[in-house]
């Protein structure tokens, strides 16, 4: 999460639009790769393969997610409590979450770039035009081709690889990589996302994850310590108790009351 990882991302972006511009047909290539005319489908052999592959994906974003969000709620709860894992750590990789696969991918994007799937486009026996990246004027109203989802969740771990022990975190963003790029070749394959989809949703995670990742821990106006975050979260956790505390007590007090004129007439 450097300047050099920044250059790399925004490199990546610069040749997957110059690609896509040079050689328009690159997505229905490579997305023609898997279609079966004769089943107008996209490698119906792998159909079993490619369900629980994907669930198991889902699954193991899963794990990721929620061992932070768990975090967070149990110090909220529990303010006395040891924190599960470190303060920034828990942070950011909840709001990248949050705004990455979540905002970002699914809320601005898919929803509002009106791109059609690859078996929606006439090419492989869909109804629609086949639009380039770039064109969000598509017919598509919701959860629409770009970005691509899956791959975006999927790329989202590098916010939990940024924050490995120092010695394991070239390993963990090589695994990270890793894990996005085949979730990414596993949507391309079942017709679901073209080329250009996955890439921009890995681009796009990342610059989100860097971002938040300058907020938390490098840039100096900003910059947190895990102390100061899991008290924050502590002392709100505290404020709660007491106003919860408050409510129970006036409840007690009203429910009391009542009860006493009921039993006097």
């Amino acid at each position: 999460m450097n300047r050099i990882g920044l250059a790399i991302a925004l490199i990546a972006g610069a040749l997957t639009a110059a690609l896509s511009g040079l050689y328009p047909e690159i997505d229905l290539v490579i997305s023609g790769l898997f279609f079966e005319p004769t089943s107008k489908s996209f490698t119906p052999h792998l159909n079993t393969f490619i369900f629980y592959s994907r669930q198991f994906a889902l699954c193991i974003i899963g794990v990721f997610a929620v061992q932070a969000i768990a975090t967070l709620v149990i110090k909220f709860l529990l303010p006395r409590s040891r924190s599960l894992m470190p303060g920034r750590a828990a942070m950011l990789i909840v709001v990248t979450f949050i705004l990455g696969p979540g905002l970002v991918t699914n809320v601005l994007l898919k929803d509002h770039w009106g791109r059609p799937r690859p078996g929606e486009v006439t090419q492989f026996g869909g109804a629609d035009h086949f639009l380039q990246w770039w064109d969000p004027g598509g017919p598509c109203k919701k959860n629409c081709s770009f970005v691509a989802g899956d791959p975006s969740a999927a790329f989202w771990t590098l916010a939990s690889a940024a924050t490995a022990p120092l010695p394991y975190r070239p390993a963990a963003y090589a695994a990270a990589l890793l894990f996005g790029a085949a979730v990414g070749v596993l949507r391309i394959i079942a017709g679901g996302h073209f080329f250009t989809d996955v890439m921009f949703a890995g681009i796009i995670t990342f610059l989100v994850i860097w971002i938040v990742h300058g907020f938390i821990y490098r840039w100096r106006a900003t910059r947190s310590s895990d102390s100061a975050i899991e008290d924050a979260i502590a002392r709100s956790g505290l404020v709660f108790h007491g106003v919860v505390a408050v409510a129970i007590t006036a409840v007690f007090r009203i429910t009391r009351g009542i009860g006493r004129r009921i039993s006097g007439g």
